[in-house]
């Protein structure tokens, strides 16, 4: 019992390993955080749309030569902003809106992913992610995400408590 306590321990002493480790922690807590305020809001099929939509922007990446981790979050920004532009512009509801948007851009990232050749990494690393594979910058970058994020919240949850205040 103890050897396999101490072959844990020589494990961690490992710097991909303590990468991974903290990475698992920033993530665990900034899809909790994000989780629960989309839950609150109500934009839980936005969040699914959102990141189903992913494939879109991970199909042009590796169409454009480039890395998919570098064109997925600007890609994420800019969908949702045209998610939101067409939500405002249109008189469609809203779970109808983001199913159209969401079965349309999973569809076209499939399409688009047809005509990756010779993609030598494996798409199920860049779908669900590769914990072994985080570098400084990965976790430098979430850091940063996970202080936008409780920023984000708690100016917002500060804007509501004194609309509460305000209308009593």
């Amino acid at each position: 019992m103890a050897s396999d306590f101490t072959r844990v321990i020589e494990l961690f002493q490992l710097p991909f390993m303590q990468r991974a480790l903290i990475g698992g922690v920033l993530t665990g807590l900034m899809g909790g955080l994000m989780g629960s305020f989309t839950i609150l809001r109500q934009l839980s099929f936005f969040s699914d749309a959102l990141g189903h939509s992913a494939l879109l922007g991970i199909s042009l990446g590796l169409l454009l030569g480039m890395s998919p981790g570098s064109v997925l979050l600007p890609f994420a920004v800019v969908f949702a902003l045209g998610v939101i532009y067409l939500l405002e512009r249109t008189q469609l509801w809203t779970d109808a809106l983001l199913n159209i948007v969401y079965s349309s851009s999973l569809a076209i990232g499939v399409i688009l992913l047809t005509f990756v050749g010779q993609y030598k990494g494996g798409i199920n690393s860049i779908l669900f992610g590769d914990i072994l594979a985080v570098r400084q910058a990965d976790l430098l970058v979430s850091s940063g995400l996970l202080i936008v994020c409780v920023l984000f919240i708690g100016l917002t949850l500060r804007t509501n408590s004194s609309l509460l205040c305000m209308s009593r």
